[in-house]
């Protein structure tokens, strides 16, 4: 049976709308007004969404559970698993000590509190953004941040707002390329777009970020140093993207800010030095300081330096290599032989099979093309495939296990202990893994239910003022499921659609949907749990969502303004030159 999604089942689509945003209305609530934990209020966000499927939009029950099924194996892999073996590490590198050394390695480039914040959350985080993406970069950096002694709604908290800018291009262009398949659109084209939008931001966000944690005053007091790890930063990401595509972007830019920023601190240093580690305004966050928050930093040994950093340069290392498409297509796939022969493809290259042990495929027969989007959310009916490639080795995960299982054979563990470790660390993210499935249940339902399409076909009807809604509406499915590259694929297309349908570059519409996107990553539900487990601050979710909450939607609306100048006022901006 194959069933073709509604969009409007109320005749109005208004009411339509309304009815879609239930589930998130209900997690939303159930978070930041009524304190329910993290893991409670994504289920009750799941069966809200389950029944509104079944009985608001006529999806068949078998398809909605399987939809459901489909996400919460994708909610296991990849971004459980990354966030379990990420946790792993950093315990093991807590339980030994070299974390201690690491902190007060990092103090030892500067003691000001506003700019070890600059250096890990924005441009440290900014890398394992570009090299693997997925919630890695607020997992490390909110760990460190917490190890340091930030307080832990400061942890969390600057850690989701950091990781913005970098979003758009995270695991080595993702989103960007995604876009391009979804839309038919021409990748550079939309990776030159996004590179005319996101560097004004890269440039605004380290400032954001600062003021965020020391107020104005605190921010005017480093300005200089704000501006070198932002326009170094912004200046890259413009370059890199327009004149060699999405892939390195993020990479790149990290490690010119990086180094731009350490070089910049050799010769200038702030008047007055920053000690605080909690929020300007949010004090008696209710939150207990780290254990070693408060020690004074110490002078070590070169050698225990280099042990100390020892596990995060093997992390580095194998992310990059993980993330990189040839590695994972060197792996999950095998030649097509025939006769003993090399097949080719039609454009002479040698044509290659998926490797059923390494990469299995599991197709979820229920819904695997038999569910159909339909016009105006696409231009023409188009099947929805839903098949599970467990690429078990290859998956950033994967990568992070093994890097931890080799940095704590090199920092002395035995393997028994590493299991004994490991089975703790299981035990301690537990509610988060399962708020991460019952999250990307809910994403995954609300997707193939056709729920989130009626959401953005009311966005679509805003006429004249669709660039500035249109770019809420990548908040929007970013905000819905965590990801930036799910939401290029849940409204791509439509965006696509309604702007050449209004007369407006499809390709500047197309890339607003993903520099809007990068806004909502702080407010997700995966994003947040991912920064509460990486700063030890279980059950605090709703405080942290109600935290940044403002921020995202104040970025959001300022990008939303952006495209909507280049829409109608700056259109020379989104002049591309290829």
């Amino acid at each position: 049976m194959v069933w073709q999604q509604i969009y409007d089942p109320l005749g109005s689509i208004g009411l339509s709308a309304l009815l879609a945003s239930v589930p998130v209305v209900v997690m939303l609530a159930a978070l930041a007004f009524f304190h329910v934990k993290a893991h409670v209020a994504a289920i009750l966000a799941l069966v809200s969404a389950l029944l509104i499927a079944v009985f608001g939009f006529h999806m068949p029950a078998n398809m909605a559970g399987d939809a459901a099924l489909f996400g919460a194996v994708n909610g296991l892999v990849p971004i459980g698993w990354i966030v379990l073996n990420i946790i792993f590490l950093h315990r093991l590198t807590t339980e030994n000590g070299s974390f201690k050394v690491l902190q007060d390695s990092i103090a030892g480039i500067t003691d000001d509190r506003r700019l070890q914040l600059l250096l890990i959350a924005f441009c440290f985080g900014a890398f394992f953004e570009g090299a693997a993406g997925f919630g890695t970069p607020v997992a490390v950096t909110g760990a460190v941040l917490i190890g340091l002694g930030f307080s832990p709604l400061a942890a969390s908290g600057l850690a989701l707002i950091a990781n913005t800018a970098p979003v758009a291009y995270g695991a080595l262009g993702t989103p960007i390329i995604t876009l391009a398949k979804v839309t038919g659109l021409d990748e550079m084209l939309l990776s030159s777009m996004v590179g005319r939008q996101l560097p004004f931001f890269s440039l605004l966000v380290p400032f954001w970020l600062i003021w965020a944690f020391a107020g104005r005053k605190g921010m005017m007091q480093i300005w200089p140093a704000i501006f070198v790890a932002g326009g170094s930063f912004a200046i890259t990401q413009f370059l890199v993207s327009n004149y060699h595509g999405p892939m390195l972007v993020d990479v790149i830019a990290s490690l010119v800010s990086m180094g731009a920023l350490v070089s910049f601190l050799k010769v200038w240093k702030p008047k007055k030095v920053w000690t605080s580690a909690k929020l300007v305004g949010h004090e008696d966050d209710g939150g207990e300081a780290h254990p070693e928050a408060g020690d004074i930093p110490q002078t070590h040994a070169a050698a225990a330096v280099r042990r100390a950093w020892m596990p995060w340069i093997v992390l580095t290392v194998f992310v990059f290599i993980w993330g990189l498409p040839e590695f994972k297509k060197a792996v999950d796939t095998v030649p097509v032989l025939e006769n003993g022969q090399q097949v080719l493809d039609a454009k002479g290259l040698p044509k290659v099979a998926n490797n059923n042990f390494l990469a299995p495929i599991f197709k979820f027969e229920d819904i695997h093309e038999k569910i159909e989007k339909v016009p105006p959310v696409v231009p023409k009916v188009k099947k929805e495939e839903a098949a599970y490639k467990l690429n078990w080795f290859t998956t950033t995960g994967s990568g992070i296990f093994l890097s931890a299982i080799l940095a704590g054979l090199l920092m002395g563990y035995g393997p028994l202990q590493l299991a004994k470790q490991y089975g703790k660390t299981i035990w301690m993210v537990r509610y988060s893994l399962t708020t991460i499935v019952a999250m990307l249940s809910l994403g995954y339902l609300t997707r193939f239910a056709g729920i989130d399409a009626s959401l953005g076909l009311a966005f679509a009807f805003t006429g004249v003022f669709y660039p500035f809604f249109g770019t809420f509406l990548g908040w929007l499915g970013v905000a819905l499921t965590g990801s930036d590259t799910a939401s290029n694929v849940l409204f791509g297309g439509l965006q696509r659609t309604t702007a050449e349908q209004l007369g407006i570059s499809p390709v500047l519409m197309a890339a607003a949907n993903t520099s809007g996107g990068v806004m909502g990553k702080m407010v997700d539900a995966q994003s947040i749990v991912v920064a509460s487990t990486a700063t030890h601050w279980y059950g605090h979710e709703g405080e942290i969502l109600r935290y940044v909450f403002f921020h995202s939607i104040a970025l959001a609306g300022l990008m939303g303004i952006f495209i909507t100048l280049q829409a109608y006022v700056w259109p020379f901006t989104a002049m591309i030159p290829h």
